[in-house]
C-alpha cells in the first residue's frame, strides 16, 4: 500500500510516517519510480508505535525494542528495557488511579453539596489544593 493509505488506515499523518522512517522505525519498499510501499502488517506496527509514544517511550527506545516486535526475540538488554518501561508505566497507572479516585471524591462531594467549590471540598490526608 502507498503512504497515504497507510496513514489513513493507521490513523496517523503522512508526516508521522516519514518521521518514523527518518528515525529508522520503518523501512518501506520503493517502487522503480521511488514511491514508498508498505506491507499489510505495517498498519499494526504503526499503531503500536503510536501506543508506545503515547506511553512516553522515545524514538530511541522504540528503535531499540523494534527487533522484539519484528521477530519476537529479545536480548537481555531488551528484556531489561521492557521491564523498566513496564514498571514506569505501572507507576503512572497507579498515580492516575489515585487521581481518578480523588476526582471521584470531589465529584461526590460537589453532588452532595450542590456545587461546592474545590476550596470547600473535603480533602483526604494525602491531597492539598494549591492556592
Amino acid at each position: 500500500m502507498k503512504i497515504g493509505e497507510l496513514a489513513q488506515r493507521a490513523g496517523v499523518s503522512v508526516r508521522a510516517l516519514r518521521y518514523y522512517e527518518e528515525q529508522g522505525l520503518l523501512s518501506p519498499e520503493r517502487t522503480p519510480s521511488g514511491q514508498r510501499t508498505y506491507g499489510e502488517g505495517t498498519v499494526e506496527v504503526v499503531r503500536l508505535f503510536q501506543q508506545f509514544y503515547a506511553a512516553g517511550l522515545s524514538s530511541r527506545s522504540i528503535a531499540a525494542l523494534l527487533p522484539c516486535v519484528n521477530n519476537g526475540r529479545t536480548t537481555a538488554t531488551q528484556r531489561r528495557m521492557l521491564r523498566t518501561e513496564r514498571d514506569r508505566l505501572s507507576d503512572r497507572v497507579e498515580e492516575m488511579t489515585h487521581t481518578l479516585h480523588r476526582l471521584d471524591q470531589l465529584i461526590t462531594a460537589a453532588d452532595h453539596r450542590g456545587g461546592t467549590t474545590l476550596s470547600h471540598a473535603p480533602m483526604d490526608e494525602t491531597t492539598t489544593v494549591a492556592s
